[in-house]
């Protein structure tokens, strides 16, 4: 029977010491690391303040410009089980803190790299993973230690840390006008003093074509996109009372099979003063109500409002919005403080809102609502994003949403930290000097860890046009002799201290960034076989 000879050499004296993995995990986590990298690799260039933004191009022909992270990824045709966990990584970033997804991808695609290298030690998977663990924990310790308290009444510091998010944006110019904005809107739909997180869907985004991105505005109150209906009603209502219906004010419909067959002209003459009779009388109450504002819930059924309705809302003066989307109908019940009214029955004066002041206002080549003057203010506000196409449009959303994102964080746990490659330098050198303190493997896995860390402030370097191994050595070279908030200026190109130039970013961002990537490198690490369902 023949001998099987392993890899290694001869049979017996391969070094025990060395773990040696069978054939096909190995080729399966290599398959995999590979795979992951290479989507790390796509977005590597989309980093900091002088990224690159991707193109992509739907199947539809539709085109989105952007440099978020987490949008490239989500729109990328990703094929490769594994490299599926790196979108749903910056998915996840996303979710908690709104920023830095493209860091996290990078840096989970650099600890890869980093347990690549382990692994053709010879090191076990299970070793390397236990060790990332450990050491996603302590730099989060070390990280806590470096942080500058905030008070959310210090607006300088709000805003500085929400132009930091947008500067690296497509939509950066215009950073002095969209940041003022995010920290305004979250601070008016919280109480500074007691929250401890901001609900994002209290903060309506509506775009709207025409105009450029200067011209974002945030209102207090509603905006509707769509003009007020009805030829020769009001366009402007002081001391409104609005109501909003969900029931349709047209003559009702036969059911989807059957038919009204009418054989005579006296039958039709009544059919139609019965219609006018019928949406008269549903008029008369809406008005008896003290309603001067009517709010229309979009119908799929039938049409909403007919002519003749909006004829007689018009002689009695009443301003009609129609055509309310069924998702925005919590938001305008909880701006306006009414309630939905789903019959006519119900239509009194206590389901009502109340407003100072509704009107339609000419924006561009088209019409705008606007409700303002609420009755009680603080729960929700309406940005009004404009922009001269629809490119510009959706980017500037993306990126005002990601700063929203970033005041979300920091009133979630109110402490910053400096950017530009800053904290990334340090928790490198402060996880090296720890790992002298360990034996065996994990001093190995705890140095390669942080070795990988290095790779934000590499990237950020080479995005910006400079000698990235020259940029991080200084760098290095700077932290080591105690200047904790060195980090790479890129608008100088040079290595000043960050906080100076006011570039912050609030400990969130890093700390999950950190923590859920360790994660996701854990578990592709583990991962030694991939199975195909039958179904």
């Amino acid at each position: 029977m023949p001998i099987n000879i392993s890899a290694g050499g001869g049979g017996d004296n391969v070094s025990r010491s060395e773990y040696k993995d069978k054939d096909k995990p190995t080729q399966i986590r290599y398959s995999n690391i590979t795979a992951a990298k290479a989507v790390a690799d796509a977005i590597r260039t989309a980093l900091g303040p002088r990224g690159m933004d991707k193109m992509i191009q739907a199947e539809n022909g539709d085109v989105t410009i952007t440099n978020d992270g987490a949008t490239i990824l989500k729109q990328m045709q990703v094929l490769h089980p594994a490299a599926k966990m790196l979108v749903e990584l910056s998915k996840a970033q996303d979710i908690e803190a709104g920023d830095g997804t493209t860091s996290v991808v990078v840096l989970a695609g650099s600890l890869l790299d980093a347990s690549a290298n382990l692994l053709a030690k010879g090191i076990h998977p299970t070793a390397i993973s236990e060790a990332f663990q450990r050491a996603a924990q302590k730099s989060t310790e070390i990280l806590e230690s470096l942080v500058t308290p905030l008070d959310l009444a210090d607006r300088e510091s709000l805003l500085k840390s929400a132009s930091t998010s947008l500067n690296s944006k497509v939509v950066s110019q215009y950073s002095s006008i969209l940041s003022p904005i995010a920290v305004d809107a979250v601070m008016k739909v919280i109480d500074p003093a007691t929250a401890t997180n901001v609900d994002l869907k209290d903060i309506k985004i509506v775009k709207k074509l025409g105009g450029t991105v200067e011209d974002t505005e945030l209102i207090d109150g509603l905006v509707f996109t769509s003009k007020t209906s009805g030829a020769g009603g009001p366009n402007k209502v002081e001391k409104a009372k609005v109501g909003l219906i969900q029931f349709c004010i047209s003559p009702p419909k036969t059911d989807m099979d059957n038919q009204v067959i009418v054989s005579d002209y006296t039958q039709m003459d009544r059919v139609l003063r019965e219609e006018r009779a019928y949406i008269l009388d549903i008029v008369k109450k809406i008005k008896k109500s003290g309603c001067n504002v009517l709010l229309i819930q979009k119908s799929i059924l039938r049409d909403a409002v007919s002519d003749l309705a909006l004829h007689f809302l018009a002689k009695m003066k009443i301003l009609v919005v129609k055509e309310v989307e069924r998702e925005d109908i919590e938001f305008v019940c909880k701006t306006l403080g009414c309630k939905p009214i789903a019959s006519v029955d119900h239509f009194l004066p206590e389901n009502l809102g109340s407003a100072e002041l509704v009107e339609e206002v000419q924006t561009g080549s088209s019409k705008i609502v606007k409700v303002t003057g609420i009755a009680c203010p603080g729960q929700t506000v309406t940005v009004l994003i404009r922009g001269s196409n629809k490119l510009v449009i959706e980017e500037a959303d993306r990126s005002l949403h990601d700063a929203l994102c970033v005041i979300r964080c920091l009133v979630k746990k109110r402490a910053l930290i400096a950017g530009g490659g800053a904290p990334e330098i340090e928790l490198s050198q402060r996880l090296a000097e720890f790992a002298n303190t360990l034996t065996g493997m994990e001093q190995y896995c705890f140095r390669s860890f942080a070795e990988a860390l290095e790779v934000i402030p590499f990237t950020l370097a080479e995005n910006a046009g400079l000698n990235p191994i020259s940029t991080v050595t200084e760098l290095r070279a700077r932290h080591a002799q105690g200047e904790k908030n060195a980090g790479i200026n890129v608008r100088k190109g040079a290595i000043t201290n960050i906080l100076e130039e006011s570039v912050v970013q609030p400990i969130l961002v890093s700390l999950s960034a950190i923590t859920l990537a360790s994660e996701t490198v854990r578990s592709i690490l583990k991962i030694d076989d991939i199975v195909n369902c039958v179904r």
